[in-house]
């Protein structure tokens, strides 16, 4: 404890002053949107690159301490330490590739635990009152998915109490509880999600999300070069943005935050950017027809050939796949020439492939296919913007320009406000920066 005083206090005082410059920038937002604002109930969830040691907990202790100084009550939510979720799932995988999905829940959610401990004695050690909620003892309560589960209510009655009272409350993110009081995760990137649903139940003023990114980009500037940062975005663009690949946040924390009208603000804690505001569409004045490209390795491909095409079979597919809890995203069929048989593509998660395999095996005398064919070796591209719902020509325009990039499509799909394909994971690199240059996107 003494040791990890000494590393927060040196963090408090002799740390650099751009935490300070970006609180006063979030405070300043608020006041602008509510007139006079004299304290507000924050919520600030840490990712794991902002928790990556001992030294960077003090640090982001540093930033709930200067909301507590600014008269906030705040509430805080943690991922694990960067790499240590990587570590705890390789062990389940090691174990067993088709695991109990039960212990593997319990498995993986003992990171976020040790994170939120460490967290709440952080905050301690610079004399301000904290604890750690564990799901159970919130509760965060959950549709019992293991793996993937849906936060169904958060009780936030004594943790109001705390807030009110000066107290700083630490939750771990990802985990909440289940049917039979089990312990269920929300998926990866889960910690959002918590953030955002705790916000909202606790009827928070903000919920900033730190990461190890200064917002959201219009495409990963780790691959465009020219990509350029966006001061605000539309909830249903990062909604699609996020389910389509985007790591910056979860989708279901931007399917959360839009249903319920969480301000949220996603930036960094390591620099002084105000990042990226999430707002309703009207408040964009400036509003590109295309407003980002994302992208997803995390896609594998199922075809099943010789299918016979009658009604019933793709419901006897998909079906047990759905009671397997293996989502289904892209999917093209083609039928014969008689009719009488059909090809079957559709797109899983590369990490749900081999369970899809085993459970589609399980039935193949009901569907009666010739040949099972696996390609986890894809990527879905994809081209956001909700100005796409007045413009034409969004999905010309991207299928030429693959097209002029020799770049194959294996798949396609489409909604409102998103064109998306799929091609070979070689070629991710050449289509994103190609369709960000033919959508304008580039920052020159």
């Amino acid at each position: 404890m003494v040791r990890l005083r000494r590393r927060c206090e040196h963090s408090i005082y002799n740390g650099s002053p751009t935490a300070t410059r970006r609180h006063t920038h979030i405070r300043l937002a608020l006041i602008l949107a509510d007139g006079i604002l004299t304290m507000a109930r924050v919520v600030q969830k840490f990712g794991g690159t902002s928790l990556a040691d001992i030294d960077k907990i003090c640090d982001a202790a540093r930033h709930v301490q200067l909301a507590v100084n600014s008269g906030d009550e705040v509430a805080v939510v943690v991922s694990a330490m960067a790499g240590t979720t990587n570590q705890l799932v390789s062990w389940t995988h090691e174990i067993s590739a088709l695991h109990d999905v039960h212990e593997y829940d319990v498995v993986v959610a003992a990171g976020e635990q040790v994170t939120a401990g460490l967290m709440a004695m952080a905050i301690q050690a610079l004399g301000i009152p904290a604890r750690s909620w564990l799901a159970w003892q919130v509760p965060i309560v959950t549709d019992g998915v293991h793996g993937k589960a849906y936060i169904e209510s958060i009780d936030t009655t004594e943790i109001s109490k705390r807030l009110s009272a000066g107290e700083v409350a630490v939750i771990p993110g990802f985990q909440g509880v289940g049917h039979g009081d089990r312990l269920t995760t929300l998926g990866r990137g889960g910690s959002d999600a918590s953030a955002v649903a705790l916000a909202a139940a606790l009827g928070a003023d903000i919920c900033n999300i730190y990461t190890d990114v200064d917002g959201v980009y219009t495409s990963d500037p780790r691959i465009v070069t020219k990509a350029r940062k966006l001061d605000k975005i539309a909830y249903e663009e990062m909604l699609e943005m996020a389910s389509l690949g985007t790591k910056v946040l979860q989708s279901s924390a931007a399917e959360l935050a839009m249903r319920h009208q969480v301000v949220v603000r996603v930036l960094s804690s390591f620099d002084s950017s105000p990042g990226t505001l999430l707002v309703d569409e009207d408040a964009i004045v400036e509003r590109q027809v295309v407003s980002g490209i994302a992208y997803s390795r995390d896609e594998a491909k199922i075809t099943l050939t010789g299918i016979p095409d009658r009604p019933g079979i793709a419901a006897s597919i998909f079906g047990p796949l759905s009671d397997a809890s293996v989502n289904v995203d892209m999917i093209v069929q083609n039928a014969s020439d008689d009719g009488a048989s059909a090809d079957l593509t559709f797109t899983v998660g590369e990490a749900d492939l081999d369970r899809a395999i085993e459970v589609i095996g399980e039935v193949r005398d009901l569907l009666q296919y010739q040949e099972l064919l696996s390609d986890p070796n894809v990527v879905k591209v994809s081209v956001i913007g909700v100005g796409m719902r007045t413009h034409a020509g969004v999905a010309k325009k991207m299928f030429e320009t693959l097209a002029e990039k020799g770049i194959n499509i294996q798949v396609i799909s489409t909604s409102e406000i998103k064109v998306s394909v799929l091609i070979a994971e070689e070629y991710t690199e050449l289509a994103l920066r190609s369709l960000h240059s033919a959508y304008d996107l580039d920052d020159e």
